[in-house]
């Protein structure tokens, strides 16, 4: 029995292991958790695929199984967080009982689960899309997962006056979950995080990036992942403008 075909796929499944309890405690508004499992389902998600090559075991049962475990951590979770927000962004007196919502609180919190539609729209497009082999067209889903989940950790943060009123408010809300949903399936590309070598000149885009996301995440804690997710994005686009001149 061949023991190192089935360590990637065991890994895959501790990803989507992860993806099953962040779900429980995002329903239990436990964001903090959520996110911690998330994070923890991400790093399985990376190491599957490097355990593949590094044993030479790719199949495609393993790329069907990584989009099915990617669809619960960075597909459903998100969209249940964002679901959440939106409850509770109406205030708990509307929230007690749902025989006593109105019909806003009825049909709104649920466009949160816009964001599990593109995630599942884009992870389906990426198993056929032979163009995003060492680089990618369009927001991951493991990154826009980390953007939605750090929305909850910010309003922690009441310094942020400005930024937590505005992600209280359902409109904001339901207007990210389309951009995020747009932007995951986007044809932008974004320049590959991936270091071929170790010259300066060749990596200078990567090292930009990591550098400033360093500081960010110094600085601004949860505030600093969206702001990461969002200069990520920015600079592919600039990178791009400045490549086609």
């Amino acid at each position: 029995m061949n023991i190192k075909k089935h360590i990637p796929n065991i890994i895959t499944l501790l990803n989507l292991f992860c993806g099953c309890i962040a779900l429980v405690f995002a329903f239990q508004q436990e964001f903090l958790l959520a996110f911690y499992f998330v994070c923890l389902g991400i790093f399985f998600d990376f190491f599957d695929g490097f355990f593949a090559r590094l044993f030479k075991v790719s199949s495609p049962l393993g790329l069907q199984l990584d989009s099915l475990a990617d669809m619960i951590t960075s597909g459903v979770v998100p969209g249940v967080i964002m679901f959440q927000l939106l409850l509770k962004s109406f205030g708990e007196e509307k929230i007690i009982s749902i025989s006593s919502w109105d019909n806003s609180v009825m049909i709104l919190p649920f466009l949160g689960f816009i964001i599990t539609l593109g995630a599942c729209y884009r992870l389906a497009n990426f198993n056929i899309d032979t163009r995003q082999t060492d680089s990618f067209i369009g927001l991951p889903t493991p990154a826009n997962t980390l953007f939605i989940l750090s929305l909850p950790l910010v309003l922690l943060n009441p310094n942020l006056e400005f930024i937590t009123n505005a992600l209280q408010n359902h409109w904001v809300l339901i207007a990210i979950s389309i951009v995020s949903a747009y932007v995951m399936n986007a044809e932008i590309p974004l320049f590959s995080l991936k270091i071929k070598d170790f010259t300066f000149k060749k990596n200078a885009l990567q090292i930009l990036f990591l550098a400033t996301s360093v500081l960010l995440l110094l600085v601004f804690r949860y505030l600093g992942i969206p702001m990461v997710i969002i200069f990520y994005v920015l600079l592919s686009v600039v990178n791009n403008m400045i490549n086609k001149k």
